[in-house]
């Protein structure tokens, strides 16, 4: 069994302890035959093991993408942390972050000491199975950023192979932190209507393909389902997204193909990475081969929500707007 350290009283307000496989530890009286008390709070993460503390966590300090889900659910953090400016990031438009201070704003770096002011319980960020490491704390973060470890224990949900379960996991959080699970309920069921509406896209317009694409200077980045949940959600629901054949061996999200290679594959809908559109776009529309790709001359381009979506109100609306494109796609141009 690993146990956590016992964090500073003086940092954090309510000391918690972590167990591999939900293995607690035993008290004396345990040992001697009795029970303990059950704690306060438990929650499951997205590394598999099972976090509890004797008090429910309230001073948290999230991901920003991880903040708007459990704000969406009625938490609200103390703090968040973001890999670009707030006012930029096309997953955190609209959202209300005021009176929450922002110890970050550029990946890889966090303020850790004005995160340490804030005496945070718990720390929120998204787990990623490939890197082995939650948000905030990847290969090539600043040292000193990931220090914020040392303030409080790390959860938050899965990366995986559906947003769905994504979703499923910071809702768990909520609730376990106070949520109205009723709310929950009612944003999930919502979701469930945009799902069905996706699906009967695909129904009546079937064979549509479609291609996730970002194009960047003299590259043109083609999206591998398999790391991007969100694409596998679409080949779930009906949508026939294609699958690249020889994703970069460094870093298997994406393949890269140059610009003068850019027509290897012939969608008939392109899907732009919404987090650098329209200038992918526009790059696209200055290479010369813009032309060859079919999908691309026909105007049969959209985007979609590239690894940010995290609450059901967001893949609700991204999901309805899907679906009206995938109707008034032409499903014969990419033959």
């Amino acid at each position: 069994m690993r146990r956590r350290a016992r964090i500073t009283a003086v940092l954090v307000s309510a000391v918690l302890t972590v167990a591999v496989g939900g293995c607690a530890g035993q008290s004396e009286a345990d040992s001697e035959g009795g029970s303990s008390a059950e704690p306060g709070w438990t929650y499951v993460s997205g590394d598999g093991e099972t976090y509890t503390a004797d008090e429910v966590p309230v001073r948290i300090i999230a991901e920003a993408y991880a903040a708007k889900v459990l704000m969406e659910f009625g938490i609200t953090p103390v703090a968040i942390w973001a890999s670009s400016p707030v006012s930029e990031d096309v997953g955190l438009q609209g959202v209300d972050f005021t009176g929450i201070e922002v110890i970050g704003q550029e990946w890889g770096k966090i303020d850790v000491a004005a995160a340490a002011e804030l005496a945070p319980d718990l720390i929120v960020g998204d787990w990623w199975p490939v890197e082995e490491a939650y948000s905030g704390f990847e290969a090539g973060v600043e040292d000193s950023s990931r220090r914020l470890a040392d303030l409080a224990p790390v959860v938050g949900a899965s990366q995986g192979d559906s947003i769905v379960t994504l979703i499923e996991g910071y809702a768990d959080l909520a609730a376990s932190l106070g949520a109205d699970p009723e709310a929950i309920a009612q944003s999930r069921a919502t979701f469930e209507e945009a799902v069905a509406d996706f699906e009967a896209a695909n129904e009546e317009n079937p064979g549509v393909t479609a291609l996730a694409i970002s194009p960047w200077d003299t590259d043109y980045s083609v999206a591998v389902p398999a790391y991007a949940p969100e694409l596998l959600d679409f080949q779930r629901w009906g949508l026939d997204v294609i699958v690249p054949e020889t994703p970069d061996p460094d870093f298997p999200y994406w393949e890269t193909l140059s610009m003068e290679t850019a027509d290897t594959y012939q969608p008939d809908l392109l899907l732009f990475d919404d987090r650098n559109h329209p200038g992918n776009e526009e790059i696209l529309a200055e290479a010369p081969i813009s032309g060859e790709i079919a999908a691309f001359a026909a105007g049969q381009t959209t985007t979609w929500p590239a690894y940010w979506v995290h609450t059901y109100g967001d893949y609700a609306a991204e999901l309805t707007r899907l679906a009206e494109v995938i109707r008034a796609t032409d499903s014969s141009v990419g033959e």
